[in-house]
């Protein structure tokens, strides 16, 4: 059976004069390639103020319609941000279906999501996008030929839909995503009650955050060279630490200049980093854009609340590098950087080293004697991991635990909460 023809794609990539980054055009070409597009060409369009009518000057305008007719091309992306009327009447111009940044990646997320909370988030998206895009279909609509790019998830529908029934649809997925969000809330605030250190990995996309995840959990976390590989998030427990076990979830790739509409419908499933205690941005080591993009994920986490969050940088990707070696650097008593390779495992036994001694430099180790109304008191801390060793007698039980301060406090701090008398503070803890 033949595969289904790739959509040949023309890219454009504006810039003002003398400010044409090879690395963002790169990343474009990239964007499309996931979306499944054949890439033609990619032609340098220079703006120094965009046209309020098509964002490119009439000069290129007639340049990209003769190239599109010559090269068979069946759409062009443009690598900006346009208004519903650049958009159309650069689609009628060239007769050819035009899709902006912000259309291209929301098409990769409906390729890319799986759960049914990621799928209703995407469309959501979607479909804000294209409310501001309903005025007509325009030339370059009516002469479709097929295709898929930029039509998945509400695609075609949504665009043949009123803003009536398609604002009743936002409302009635914004309803839904708020339930969902509701039960995510509930499952994040049991396991906060379980009081395990929570550990969100974030980073630009395709930096090999999942490889990362899988590697320190032995999950099967799909990961790929490619982008937005995976969308959903994943938690996972990791035991054997010196600080006992912890929890670890995988998160949303970024990329510079995320549509803001996406970054809102995906906030609840970004709450994993802005609720985690320590977050491991994970970076190409290789990249030579890594600066860029550490800023671009650094101002996501701003964005959604998460800016504060104590954070690590995870060079990754460090085989690619010749003769640098595993390490990691300590400043100031705590681990700001690790360097690693988490295709080949070469540094991971010293991430799980650095961060077992992180959280374990806050614990409390002791002996507890609870009666038998404290039972409820007995299976939290079991469930935490924190009982040690355990023992039974007349009085009830005898429990050696290890756990971190703060959850102690709140144990205590809780109605009808105990106060834990007998433990001791240990910094840093040792491993068991």
């Amino acid at each position: 059976m033949n595969s289904p023809r790739r959509e040949r794609a023309l890219l454009v990539q504006p810039a003002a004069p003398g400010q044409r980054d090879p690395a963002i055009a790169e990343e474009f070409a990239d964007l499309a390639r996931s979306a499944g597009a054949e890439v033609v060409a990619v032609v340098d369009a220079r703006v120094e103020r965009p046209s309020a009518s098509h964002y490119l000057g009439s000069g290129k305008v007639e340049e990209l319609k003769g190239f599109c007719e010559a090269a068979d091309v069946d759409l062009v992306l443009v690598n900006a941000t346009l208004s519903p009327v650049q958009e159309r009447n650069l689609g009628d111009d060239l007769g050819r279906r035009v899709i902006d940044r912000v259309g291209l990646i929301l098409d990769i997320f409906a390729l890319r999501a799986a759960s049914a909370d990621g799928k209703l988030q995407v469309e959501l998206a979607q479909l804000k996008h294209s409310a501001t895009r309903l005025t007509g279909k325009g030339k370059g609509m009516d002469s479709q030929r097929g295709g898929s790019i930029g039509l998945r998830g509400p695609g075609e529908t949504a665009l043949e839909t009123d803003r009536r029934l398609i604002r009743a649809r936002i409302d009635a997925l914004e309803k839904r995503l708020s339930r969902i969000d509701v039960q995510r809330t509930q499952m994040r605030r049991a396991r906060m009650r379980n009081e395990l250190p929570r550990v969100a990995i974030v980073g630009y996309t395709n930096a090999g955050k999942s490889t990362l995840f899988n590697a320190l959990t032995g999950s099967g976390v799909y990961a790929a060279d490619q982008l937005f590989a995976t969308l959903d998030p994943t938690v996972r427990r990791i035991d054997g630490l010196a600080c006992g076990p912890l929890l670890l979830s995988d998160t949303v790739g970024f990329v510079r200049d995320l549509p803001h509409d996406l970054v809102a419908a995906f906030r609840s499933t970004l709450a994993e980093a802005r609720e985690a205690d320590l977050l491991l941005h994970v970076v190409d080591a290789a990249d030579p854009e890594r600066d860029a993009r550490i800023a671009a994920v650094n101002a996501v986490l701003e964005e959604i609340g998460a800016g504060d969050v104590p954070q690590w940088t995870v060079f990754n990707k460090i085989d690619r590098i010749e003769g640098l070696a595993p390490r990691v650097d300590v400043r100031d008593g705590e681990s700001t950087q690790v360097w690693l390779s988490a295709r080949d495992g070469t540094g991971l036994q010293g991430l799980l080293d650095a961060l077992g001694t992180h959280f374990a430099a806050d614990l409390l180790v002791g002996r507890l004697a609870l009666g038998a109304g404290d039972g409820r008191l007995r299976a939290q801390l079991h469930a935490m991991g924190a009982v040690r060793a355990e023992t039974v007698d007349e009085t009830g039980w005898q429990l050696d635990v290890r756990l971190p301060r703060s959850a102690a406090e709140r144990l205590a701090a809780a109605p009808g909460g105990h106060p834990l008398h007998g433990l001791l503070l240990v910094a840093p803890a040792t491993p068991t």
